[in-house]
């Protein structure tokens, strides 16, 4: 019983339904693990013990019953930006530091109705605006692959918890990568899925027109089990779609990879700053797709160097209107002995915010401003059209489109990079979220230091169950998924 942590979400699931184990005795082996290993990888936030076993205990009496879900009595950990009810939810902020919340997201709700056990809330950058989780108000979270490093964010709690094996697999929100690229860094599959397929109820907001929520997990395969779950309309949340949704786990094998046509943008592949070994492993993998059957096509993205100055307007206008609500007023953090409230509110937030929050609040209230709206963020808006349309024009020749998921592996912890570098980190994520796209990253090797690197297939709307497919049959050919880091392999 001391190798569970070594078994994907399938055979976990066979497992526990065979009742060769019980959802307490996984349950109490992650906990085991995450008492032993994670004073070294920081993942957690809260961790939530008897939480745990009681809704294992409750798993074990569902499946002795016959009254199980698929994934019933199988753990998970929650990014600490959905609401779950009774357990603090901070987004990273001091300003929530002490806010626990009154209900849960939706997201949290299906997972608990589909008998997923909670192990607890993970780490992330301050209301998930950072590519490091450096700017987390509890600190840093450590990549499992080298612990001087980040393991990305915002979901980087998400992403260093399943590359710990401190989960099996985990929820994670994408603004503009922040799935993807700590996907990427800590050598994981993840998936973005199209705008309004998965609820955004109870996902404390950053950019409402932009954040998603998907799973992280080690394959394609897992990520289909735990999208099963949360995908589907929400009458909770206005964006949210209504439309089928697919069985995800039962598609993985529908997509045939013999004639699937790859697009491979041009201006992608000589953006600055793109790193050589970064550009070798993407190349090889899509050699390897190409051996299995498909067609590389090259295709233009004419709005490229669009992407980060359109991003950088249009989320921080949108962090601007929702983190106004954070005024020490109603909940959150309070200062001291305010002089009158005036004073409540500016002290309230510049105490309770951090700096980089900060920094796209100002930006955003800016571009809002009279006078400079309809320079900066209409005209944003109406520059994230054309890249949109870019997109649907590439998709008339080619099924999905290739590009590395970050142009450079993990960053040293403390490397203090510039706003302006962080943000041109985020060059290959943000037009997906700009286009409502999904996408996804999939673990194609390693760079000279031996950290991760991810390739990056993006899909025209609703396609998750293509994306699936695709990466599941490269890992059926491959074997970077199953690579892990040397604190995955300890026993608890």
């Amino acid at each position: 019983m001391t190798d569970l942590h070594r078994l994907s979400i399938r055979e976990l699931a066979e497992g526990l339904s065979q009742a060769k184990f019980s959802s307490r005795e996984l349950t109490e082996h992650y906990l085991q693990r995450i008492a032993k290993l994670d004073s070294q990888v920081k993942s957690y936030v809260t961790v939530t013990p008897e939480q745990a076993l009681a809704e294992a205990n409750a798993a074990d009496a569902a499946l002795k019953a016959g009254n199980a879900t698929a994934l019933t009595g199988i753990p998970l950990a929650h990014k600490d930006i959905f609401c779950t009810k009774g357990i603090k939810t901070t987004a990273g902020s001091k300003i929530l530091d002490n806010f626990i919340s009154p209900y849960d997201a939706t997201v949290v709700e299906k997972t608990k109705a589909a008998g997923l056990v909670t192990l607890g809330k993970v780490n992330m950058d301050e209301f998930a605006m950072g590519s490091t989780s450096e700017s987390s108000y509890v600190g840093a979270t450590s990549n499992p692959w080298a612990l001087d490093h980040v393991p990305g964010g915002s979901s980087g709690g998400s992403a260093a918890a399943v590359a710990a094996d401190l989960a099996p697999f985990a929820t994670g929100t994408d603004t503009g990568g922040s799935i993807r690229q700590p996907a990427s860094f800590c050598g994981l599959t993840g998936l973005k899925p199209t705008y309004g397929r998965v609820s955004r109820f109870g996902i404390i907001a950053y950019a409402s027109s932009l954040d998603q929520a998907g799973p992280m997990a080690r394959s394609a395969e897992d990520c289909a089990y735990l999208m099963n779950v949360i995908a589907g309309h929400d009458a909770k949340d206005s964006t949210s779609v209504k439309k089928e949704v697919d069985d995800y786990v039962a598609n993985l094998s529908n997509t045939s990879v013999k004639g699937l046509r790859i697009g491979i943008p041009k201006q992608y592949f000589n953006v600055a700053g793109l790193d050589e070994d970064v550009k070798a492993r993407v190349e090889e993998s899509l050699k390897k797709l190409e051996e299995m059957g498909a067609t590389l096509v090259e295709i233009d993205l004419n709005m490229t160097e669009a992407y980060v100055p359109t991003y950088y307007l249009i989320a921080p206008a949108e962090a601007s209107s929702n983190l106004s609500r954070y005024d020490g007023v109603r909940y959150g953090y309070r200062c001291e002995n305010p002089a009158d409230l005036m004073d409540l509110y500016k002290r309230s937030r510049s105490e309770g915010f951090g700096p980089e929050v900060q920094r796209r609040i100002l930006i955003g209230t800016y571009a809002l401003s009279a006078g400079y709206y309809d320079a900066y963020y209409v005209k944003a808006q109406k520059v994230r059209r054309l890249i949109q349309q870019d997109f649907l024009k590439a998709f008339e020749n080619v099924d999905v489109i290739a590009a590395p998921s970050a142009p450079t592996t993990a960053y040293k912890i403390g490397a203090n990079l510039s706003p302006t570098e962080m943000y041109l980190g985020d060059i290959y994520t943000l037009a997906v979220n700009l286009a409502g796209l999904p996408a996804i990253n999939a673990p194609v090797g390693f760079d000279k230091d031996s950290l991760p690197v991810g390739l990056q297939l993006i899909g025209n709307y609703w396609s998750e169950s293509q994306l699936l497919s695709i990466v599941h049959q490269y890992q059926q050919n491959t074997d970077w998924h199953t690579k892990r880091a040397a604190i995955a392999e300890e026993n608890a």
